[in-house]
């Protein structure tokens, strides 16, 4: 069976030093234990990235935001128990329609029955490497480094 990299999309979402990120726990390409993704998912057949992004955002979040700039594209190969993943990532900036939702501290993350939560990191806490940022390449682009 051939396999193919998953075209995927993340929206950056920043309040002045911080982005918003979900909070996942378990194994990862680095060991165990938490790790932090920006809100976004796979680009369903048809579909525009954009238009991906948006619906992401209002599926697990139950939140509008606009795209506000194209920040490049990634390409993540990883492993996790020995199985290889391989994912060609969108990248956009965006913002929340509506200003009240960057004064939340917290969100709830809905995908399907699994529930998790998106919170404000500081970016320096995974430029240091303090907290764990996926994918990988993204930490250069919030250093300003090209992709």
């Amino acid at each position: 069976m051939k396999q193919y990299p998953r075209a995927k999309v993340i929206g950056v979402l920043q309040s002045g030093s911080r982005i918003l990120v979900e909070e996942f726990t378990g194994k990862h390409s680095k060991g165990v234990g938490a790790y932090y993704r920006p809100i976004g998912g796979s680009i369903e057949f048809g579909e525009r990235s954009t238009d991906a992004l948006l619906r992401e955002f209002e599926e697990e979040l139950q939140v509008t935001v606009e795209i506000k700039g194209y920040m490049g594209c990634m390409e993540n190969i990883f492993a996790i128990n020995e199985q290889i993943g391989h994912e060609i990532i969108q990248v956009y900036r965006v913002g929340f329609i509506e200003e009240k939702n960057y004064s939340k501290e917290k969100f709830e993350v809905l995908e399907g029955k699994h529930m998790s939560f998106a919170n404000w990191v500081k970016i320096a806490d995974f430029i240091v490497g303090d907290k764990i940022l996926y994918p990988d390449s993204l930490i250069n682009k919030l250093k300003g480094e090209k992709l």
